[in-house]
């Protein structure tokens, strides 16, 4: 199918940008275009003008500076997947990244642009959920600061305004004595995951401490479980078997689809996340081990 008809504008500066989207109802940003394109091409969206950031200078910035990463709006997946600096300071990023879709996509799909959409499949949001991150958007009213957990309001809905445009997002760095871990199970490597896993585990003298998780495809949003009451205190180093099924089938909502059933999604993701937090614990001795702080 092809999109419906609209107008397109490419501005040259983010003022330019804020005053089309003030002007224009309606209006829709363009960035990568790799969740944006497949809605107009299947007319689920039909908006009256197309507004392509990719020409604004500034909006490109990746760096590690005061305690974050900065991930500018322009900022594509496979660029922040392969920076090594920022991978060192907060491995969940290319963890998260590694299974996002495929090169074609991650080489024109931005971060920014897949949190803003707001996917309760994708990778993205649950990951900054996890780990606290903040939107930075604009608009001709001004500038505001979004918090991770008020960020996504639904599916494919978040607290961005129509007429407000994301200019980065910052994400902490890995806080000392904490390992990361993204375990998902799809039917072929870039399919949409049927249930995933994003964990973060505080360990303090080879015992955990803390241990949180998102999960995408079970029907939870991007609320965050607090898996501490169920591994704190275990030897970070012996988790054969890590038995939290019975904290994530009270927390995740999943539904029926012509994938899978409820009751096996629900199952997948207790398993997932058992899986998820040996990994993360075993992360967190390792960066210990190597010196990381």
């Amino acid at each position: 199918m092809k999109p419906p008809p609209f107008a397109y504008h490419a501005p040259r500066s983010v003022e330019e940008a804020l005053t089309l989207l003030a002007a224009l109802d309606g209006a829709k940003v363009l960035a990568g275009g790799q969740s944006l394109v497949p809605l107009l091409n299947m007319r689920l969206a039909e908006p009256e003008a197309l507004i392509d950031i990719g020409r604004i200078p500034g909006l490109d910035v990746l760096e590690v500076a005061d305690g974050h990463v900065r991930i500018g709006a322009g900022v594509t997946h496979e660029r922040l997947r392969r920076d090594d600096a920022v991978a060192a300071v907060q491995p969940l990023l290319r963890r998260a990244l590694d299974l996002v879709a495929h090169p074609v996509i991650r080489n024109r799909g931005t971060t920014v642009g897949s949190v803003v959409h707001a996917d309760p499949a994708a990778e993205m949001p649950a990951v900054v959920a996890l780990l606290g991150g903040t939107l930075e958007v604009a608009s001709v009213r001004g500038r505001r600061s979004i918090e991770a957990a008020d960020l996504v309001r639904g599916p494919l809905e978040s607290d961005v305004a129509p007429d407000e445009l994301a200019l980065e997002l910052r994400v902490p760095v890995a806080a000392p004595g904490t390992g990361s871990a993204f375990v998902e199970l799809s039917r072929r490597h870039g399919d949409y995951a049927l249930a995933g896993v994003a964990t973060e585990v505080a360990v303090d003298g080879g015992r955990i401490v803390g241990a949180r998780a998102t999960f995408i495809g079970v029907g939870t949003g991007t609320a965050v479980l607090d898996l501490s009451p169920a591994v704190a205190g275990r030897d970070a180093a012996d988790l054969d078997v890590v038995d939290v099924a019975g904290a994530v089938a009270g927390f995740v909502e999943p539904q029926d689809d012509v994938h899978a059933d409820a009751a096996y999604r629900r199952h997948l993701a207790g398993v997932l996340a058992g899986r998820a937090v040996r990994a993360a614990a075993a992360d967190a001795l390792a960066r210990a081990g190597a010196g990381v702080r």
